[in-house]
């Protein structure tokens, strides 16, 4: 990374080069300065370097005059949920997601207990570039507060989703693994609220991982492998906020995150009190588009990110959602994408069932997907997407977030990715070796040494 990255949700950089204290300091007093009164919560990923961050943030809001609730290690979605129980003004989560270890970030809540929509956060970059701050003077200073069980306002949310009794009565036997991240607190709690027998990785939350944080197939042979010699029925698996989940299944086969929301929804569809419209992103597979047709449902697609998914939602007044990075959002939680809802949510879907993880998701719609990114710049875009169309003439073509091609049975997308200084393509159609073609006709677009 030879910048650093600011989306509308936040900021991303490698400690110690693009991202410093004095950045950290610049940007959240920039976000002070644009929000209501009222306290403001800061959480952190179990990263080495948060307690430093974090140090330097709670500094520079007490400077802002604003009253800090520390919540220390929390995941993602737990600091969206407090905020709304605390009625807070806004909250800091430092975290750098899925990315390596000299990685971390900062992301941005409002008090609506969302990471920031597209205008909001655009103000906030702005504020920011331009030196915007509001110190306050010495009899000013704000304070900075601890809070006792952060963790408990979600655990009670996520537990009235499903139904408890019968997840204690089936006594599940589970892995979760949480690499050394955030998830592991509310994680293990969560499990063992609903009866399971737990076995548990990664559960200090020190950052220093077991493995790539991102978790993909390939990353997670290892935790796959655990999961089959352990005899658990299903294997949990989360990145370091906590905010995707990846799911292995009894035989040590990696399920995957794609099929984690769609498994939500079929949730949602089949086991929930209301059905309604759902909302996905134009990146995410087509089985929840195909779940939510059998249903008699609308489903609709957002731009990619889950503040662009989250403002669909609320437009549609959408009874679900999500992001096919193992990302579902259950309003009834919070419009966060949220790992704690995965996990309750499918052990309830095997309870009702009686099925088993393997055989769920080898009922789901029978679509393969392929991802694939190439670390270029992303400048050329556009000269790209000229030559896609023309290459692909019989496409509907959405340019409103990248450019996605779209057939009845398959389709393309090509975007710059918003964290990453890296353009990603992802195919879907109903054979592997169609939307691997499609991928590899965009890369060699891109790279055509390759």
């Amino acid at each position: 990374m030879s910048k650093l990255i600011i989306s509308v949700s936040g900021l991303r950089g490698i400690v110690g080069e693009t991202l410093t204290p004095v950045v950290a300091s610049s940007f959240v007093a920039a976000f002070a300065s644009q929000l209501p009164a009222g306290k403001i919560i800061v959480g952190r990923d179990g990263r080495s370097s948060g307690p430093m961050l974090r140090d330097a943030i709670v500094a520079t809001l007490r400077a802002c005059g604003r009253e800090v609730v520390d919540v220390d290690v929390a995941a993602t979605p737990t600091i969206g949920v407090l905020v709304k129980h605390l009625g807070a003004a806004g909250a800091v989560q430092i975290s750098a997601s899925h990315n390596p270890p000299p990685y971390n970030g900062i992301k941005l809540f409002g008090g609506d207990g969302r990471v920031l929509d597209a205008i909001t956060g655009a103000k906030i970059r702005d504020a920011y570039l331009g030196s915007v701050a509001a110190w306050c003077s010495f009899d000013q200073i704000g304070t900075a507060l601890e809070y006792e069980d952060p963790h408990a306002p979600h655990l009670q949310a996520v537990l009235k989703t499903v139904d408890v009794d019968a997840i204690r009565k089936a006594k599940h036997k589970v892995l979760i693994d949480s690499n050394h991240g955030a998830g592991s607190i509310l994680g293990i709690r969560l499990l063992l609220e609903l009866g399971c027998e737990i076995t548990s990785l990664g559960e200090t939350p020190d950052g220093q991982f077991s493995h790539v944080p991102e978790p993909t197939a390939e990353n997670l042979t290892g935790v796959a492998e655990k999961v089959r010699q352990m005899n658990c029925g299903v294997g949990f698996c989360q990145d370091p906020d906590a905010d995707r989940l990846a799911l292995i299944d009894a035989d040590g086969r990696y399920i995957g995150e794609e099929y984690t929301l769609a498994l939500c929804v079929q949730h949602a569809l089949s086991c929930g009190t209301t059905r309604g419209p759902i909302v996905i992103n134009g990146a995410t597979s087509g089985m929840s588009e195909r779940l939510a047709k059998q249903a008699g449902v609308t489903a609709y697609r957002s731009a990619v990110g889950e503040a662009n998914v989250a403002d669909k939602m609320i437009a549609e007044e959408a009874t679900y959602g999500g992001e096919g990075n193992g990302g579902p959002i259950d309003p009834r939680v919070g419009y966060v994408r949220d790992s704690f809802v995965g996990m309750a949510q499918v052990l309830d879907l095997m309870t009702k069932t009686g099925k088993s993880l393997a055989e769920l998701a080898d009922a789901l719609p029978k679509l393969a997907i392929r991802k694939d990114k190439a670390a270029v710049s992303t400048d050329g875009l556009p000269e790209l997407f000229a030559k896609l169309c023309q290459a692909y003439p019989d496409a509907t073509v959405d340019q409103s977030d990248g450019l996605r091609l779209a057939w009845p049975d398959r389709w393309l997308l090509v975007r710059g990715s918003n964290t990453e200084p890296i353009v990603r393509m992802i195919a879907e159609a109903e054979s592997e070796s169609e939307a691997q073609r499609l991928c590899d006709s965009a890369k060699a677009m891109i790279v055509p040494s390759e």
